[in-house]
């Protein structure tokens, strides 16, 4: 029984106010908040074998006093240890209570990351254990979860824990032959496991299911709206026409063979008996914004409305300048566009509304805000939308069910491999535009570590003295609790402090409001600032072409499909662009991951190799994300499960296409309940 959090033990209105930061608000979204990943508690190590850069357990007596510094604004409190073989300076921050635990001469077992200071190794901000109590998760799995400031894991563990204890074992929802068939574990089983695995096999099994469960849902969420779309006749049919030839040939470039390729698929789609749905997928920078723009063209051309929608405000406005731009340019008078966003004032908006009523304005580019209830179209023919994975299903149905079904085009820079896309786009025939105009420079890489930060930031500098500006991405937005790696508030606050006041330093990430993101999007894209530091949201976020260096912090973190999409930021103007890419440890199988990226720029070849190189130990922590954010599975590394999931649905629809009958009745409940949520998390 899914109950509110506050009915656990210990949760009062402080705490319930710091899991709803989280998305926690009830019990069952608790059970549903998975390790982002896990700690393995092995055997202490000598102190002499300690390596810089590692997180390693010891055993050690305390030889020193307990000594309490100000640092600045931090106190820290030291101490030396020893064992039979070494000794070791060892620090804690902000935690003076401490000094009432740390007795000389007690031993402790301390667990922790081992840094460099003045040519010395110490242990930074240990934990620290009792040998009884270490001996209890010694070779034990201790989930790590997604924090923020005053949440420990040891809180969330607890209550996690506490949930299990008092909810009733759920029903399990899948058929018993589906569970047979793809050798999956009970759902509660799976839910037990993940937080609180005993090893690593019942881990990987608890994981396998919960991601097949994910994967099962959205298949059949996009199967069950395609039978809505499927049926529809062409209520637009059209012909082709000049203008988008003479556009075409009054460009200042020619068209790369596969651009052509794709531009007589949507030629052919548009004059089709059926509705066009299809997928465009090519790397950042292959040109699918004219493919789009010719769409919109023949459209017009043909009596109807066409709409553009992508992700952001910003790029939407650079989309209809750069329209208007070529239709000026190639003296198209046809074509009256509009730009619709949401910060357009409410009588912006009305304005427009009628325009789009009325069919005086026949092009419409924008955001999310063109599908809103008050839009009403005279005669929209064709949809394109911009990153797929922004919006989905469900907002292509929100538009297809406004009059008669129009036209569906999808653009993506996602690049997945032709089989998986096949799946995740089940409703969407696919075209790959694969090839780069020959004008771009192909972009200079570099993978390094922290010691060349200095160098990277000198560079950095020199390239903004030359006129142009720089992107850093983070993976995280804020310090965390138990996660290591560099985050976008003090990362800001660091390179202000280090390159002169006159380069202006911004950061930007998810938890802004909207309004925020957009000003300082704006402010980037018209070089008021120089250096932006981000977390992925720049994934989608705006063209500019001045940027020409982009240094990715701790890059290990990331999926290289992902490291990818974020290069293709720069590399859009007429200059040289480099991509830096920081590793925060040097292991040598991140090494090895990202020197692919060093040796390609080509998106589907990267994703190829990734998938390969990963094995069962990396399934956590590094993620592809971006495309949709499911809370588990990785359309790369699951391809597998991904292409079970989606027979197991193939093979539940064919006998039960509204799963009405008694076996799929749990199922059902689930689904919709999916449908209601999940899908809307995703942006679907």
């Amino acid at each position: 029984m899914d109950r509110p959090l506050r009915s656990l033990k210990g949760v009062g209105e402080k705490t319930e106010k710091l899991f709803q930061k989280i998305g926690v608000s009830t019990t069952e979204e608790l059970l549903r908040y998975y390790p982002r990943n896990y700690e393995a508690y092995e055997e202490p190590i000598p102190i002499e074998e300690l390596k810089e850069g590692c997180i390693a357990s010891i055993q050690a007596t305390i030889v020193s006093g307990v000594y309490v510094n100000k640092v600045r604004n931090l106190q820290v409190i030291t101490i030396t240890a020893a064992d039979a073989t070494e000794k070791i300076g060892i620090a804690w921050f902000n935690m003076p209570y401490l000094k009432n635990t740390l007795k000389k001469g007690s031993v402790f077992i301390f667990r922790g990351r081992v840094a460099r200071k003045q040519g010395k190794l110490q242990m930074e901000h240990p934990e620290i254990f009792t040998p009884a109590a270490y001996g209890e998760i010694l070779h034990s799995l201790q989930p790590v979860y997604a924090l923020t400031a005053g949440l420990s894991n040891k809180t969330i563990g607890k209550l996690v824990r506490q949930a299990m204890k008092e909810q009733t074992l759920q029903m399990e929802f899948l058929p018993e032959e589906v569970k047979e068939r793809y050798h999956l574990a009970d759902d509660n089983f799976a839910v037990e496991n993940i937080h609180f695995p005993a090893n690593m096999e019942k881990l990987l099994m608890a994981r396998k299911r919960l991601v097949f469960d994910e994967f099962l849902f959205f298949i059949l969420a996009v199967q069950m709206l395609k039978e809505r779309t499927e049926t529809a006749k062409n209520e637009f049919p059209m012909t082709p026409v000049w203008t988008t030839e003479e556009v075409m040939e009054g460009l200042p470039y020619s068209l790369t063979k596969a651009q052509l390729n794709v531009w007589h698929e949507i030629e052919r789609d548009l004059q089709s008996h059926s509705l066009m749905s299809r997928l465009v997928q090519g790397d950042v920078g292959c040109g699918k914004t004219i493919l789009a723009f010719l769409a919109l063209i023949m459209t017009v051309e043909n009596g109807y409305q066409g709409a553009l929608m992508v992700p952001t405000e910003v790029l939407a406005k650079q989309h209809y300048e750069g329209f208007q731009e070529l239709l000026e340019k190639q003296g198209v008078a046809s074509c009256r566009p509009v730009l619709l966003t949401g910060s357009c004032t409410a009588k912006e908006k009305r304005e427009i509304y009628e325009k789009i009523a009325s069919g005086e304005a026949n092009v419409i580019i924008g955001t999310h805000a063109l599908i809103q209830e008050k839009v009403c179209y005279k005669n929209l023919a064709l949809v394109i939308t911009d990153e797929q994975h922004r919006f989905g299903v469900k907002q292509r149905e929100a538009l297809t069910t406004r009059g008669n079904p129009p036209h569906v085009l999808v653009m993506s820079a996602t690049p997945i491999p032709r089989t998986l896309a096949i799946i995740l786009y089940g409703d969407l025939d696919i075209s790959i535009v694969d090839e780069l105009p020959a004008a771009r420079l192909p972009i200079k890489n570099c993978v390094v570590d922290t010691s060349y930060r200095k160098k990277a930031y000198a560079f950095m500098e020199r390239q903004i003295q030359e006129g142009r500006q720089v992107y850093v991405i983070c993976p995280m937005v804020e310090e965390s609790e138990g996660a290591d790696g560099e985050n976008v508030l003090d990362y800001t606050e660091k390179l202000r402090s280090i390159f002169p006041e006159t380069i202006t330093v911004a950061a930007l990430h998810g938890k802004m409001k909207p309004k925020e993101k957009n000003r300082i999007m704006e402010e980037f894209a018209e070089g008021k600032i120089k250096i932006l530091v981000s977390t992925t949201v720049v994934e989608v976020g705006v063209n500019v072409p001045n940027a020409t260096v982009m240094m990715v912090e701790n890059a290990e973190r990331f999926g290289l499909a992902q490291l990818h999409q974020l290069r293709g930021r720069v590399g859009r103007g007429k200059h040289q662009s480099y991509c830096i890419f920081m590793q925060g440890n040097g292991a040598k199988e991140t090494s090895k991951r990202l020197e692919i990226l060093n040796k390609s720029n080509d998106g589907f070849f990267i994703a190829g190799e990734d998938l390969k190189l990963r094995g069962p130990g990396d399934l956590f922590g590094i993620r592809q994300s971006g495309l949709l954010e499911f809370k588990l599975g990785d359309i790369y590394q699951d391809a597998d499960i991904l292409k079970s999931a989606s027979e197991a649905a193939g093979m539940i629809l064919s006998c039960d296409p509204d799963l009405s009958l008694e076996q799929n009745r749990k199922l059902k409940e689930k689904l919709g309940q999916y449908m209601k949520e999940d899908l809307q998390n995703m942006g679907l």
